[in-house]
């Protein structure tokens, strides 16, 4: 059975930094592409970023590029993202995602993923 948690969610003024975490289980670590997504209050959920399972290539939402980080742990079967440079834009529910299938094309895309996180909040305050 997956299980996907997530933490390090909070408030922060803009400019701030913050690092969420993501901690799988039930899951070989190396065969999941991992990613984050976040829903804004009144908004659609929105892919964040992405590490796929094998080369660890990443990808990124033109919006968080240059100030985020995703980056994965197969040892401690956890996956990161760093945000730096938080803007109030960046404010909302953040959930982890993770597949087995998606391939390189759909990472992007919030049907590829079949396990998701409870999400967490992230609160960026002007």
């Amino acid at each position: 059975q997956v299980q996907l948690v997530e933490s390090g969610g909070g408030l922060v003024q803009a400019g701030g930094s913050l690092r969420l975490s993501c901690a799988a289980s039930g899951v070989t670590f190396t065969r999941y592409t991992m990613a984050w997504f976040r829903q804004a209050p009144g908004k659609e959920r929105e892919f964040v970023a992405a590490v796929s399972q094998r080369m660890g290539a990443t990808s990124y939402a033109d919006s968080v590029k240059g100030r985020f980080t995703i980056s994965k742990d197969n040892a401690k079967n956890t996956v990161t993202l760093q945000m730096n440079s938080l803007k109030t834009e960046d404010t909302g529910v953040y959930y982890c995602a993770s597949s087995q299938t998606v391939r390189m094309w759909q990472l992007k895309s919030r049907s590829a993923y079949n396990y998701w996180g409870q999400g967490t909040q992230v609160t960026v305050s002007s």
